[in-house]
């Protein structure tokens, strides 16, 4: 939870955070080393048994990334949500969570989002509304309304406000009823509303995972409400879960 200063001067800051950074925005921060993730061979002259048919199903590697993004998923993580764009310059993208498990990766559902209304860029830079690429960290939640169960610390506060219209005449109130900070440009582990920007404020930040208020972003995600609160009850700090993010052509590099 933030202090009571904070609060205040996160409730001053809400409306120039919409205005100059949107959702927020920044370039690709490449985390960690090696996608590892492989069990131990078993010993001796005992077989290993024979996978099932549901485990035989589950990949070895997350589908759709290449070996640059495969190499940025710190070798710790267990969790991984895939955010997947239509094309560079497309507000459209799906996003999955994968689990490992010591068969391979097992899969969510699919489900569909939005993304910065001009797309995904490897170097964001404020205003620019595009959402950034690369591999990033979720270590922490908040929003207006009560926690919905997450595991992930969660700040609730009503300086989560979202006035105002989106790009396509939608309201935006509501969306930040929860949202899921983004590790770009912030430091992990203090509330989504903290304004501090190591990379400068020309990098953009504010970067969430946030509901879906029907059209295009600043540089965030939005998902319907009910999958993001799916979502935020599946996440497990334990697992070390990031999100990995970008347009499917830059993410199967």
């Amino acid at each position: 939870m933030i202090n009571r200063a904070h609060r205040v001067r996160a409730a001053i800051v809400a409306a120039s955070f919409l205005l100059l950074a949107g959702c927020g925005g920044g370039t690709a921060e490449r985390l960690g080393a090696g996608a590892g993730g492989s069990p131990p061979g078993h010993g001796g002259a005992t077989p290993a048994p024979a996978p099932t048919a549901s485990r035989a199903a589950e990949p070895r590697r997350l589908p759709g990334l290449g070996p640059r993004t495969l190499a940025a998923i710190p070798s710790r993580t267990r969790q991984a949500v895939v955010v997947t764009g239509r094309g560079k310059d497309s507000s459209s993208s799906h996003v999955v969570l994968y689990e490992r498990t010591e068969a391979g990766w097992r899969a969510g559902p699919s489900r569909p989002a939005h993304n910065a209304l001009k797309g995904w860029t490897d170097h964001h830079r404020a205003g620019d509304l595009r959402s950034p690429i690369g591999v990033f960290t979720l270590t922490d939640a908040g929003g207006l309304r009560p926690d919905p169960g997450t595991r992930l610390p969660y700040d609730r506060s009503g300086a989560f406000t979202s006035p105002g219209t989106g790009f396509e005449g939608e309201s935006l109130a509501g969306s930040f009823d929860y949202v899921v900070a983004v590790d770009y440009n912030r430091r992990p582990g203090t509330t989504p509303l903290d304004w501090t920007r190591p990379l400068g404020a020309s990098r953009g930040g504010g970067i969430w995972l946030h509901v879906d208020h029907g059209g295009p972003t600043h540089g965030c995600v939005g998902l319907r409400e009910r999958d993001l609160v799916e979502l935020m009850r599946a996440l497990d700090p334990a697992l070390h879960p990031v999100v990995v993010m970008g347009d499917a052509a830059s993410l199967a590099r």
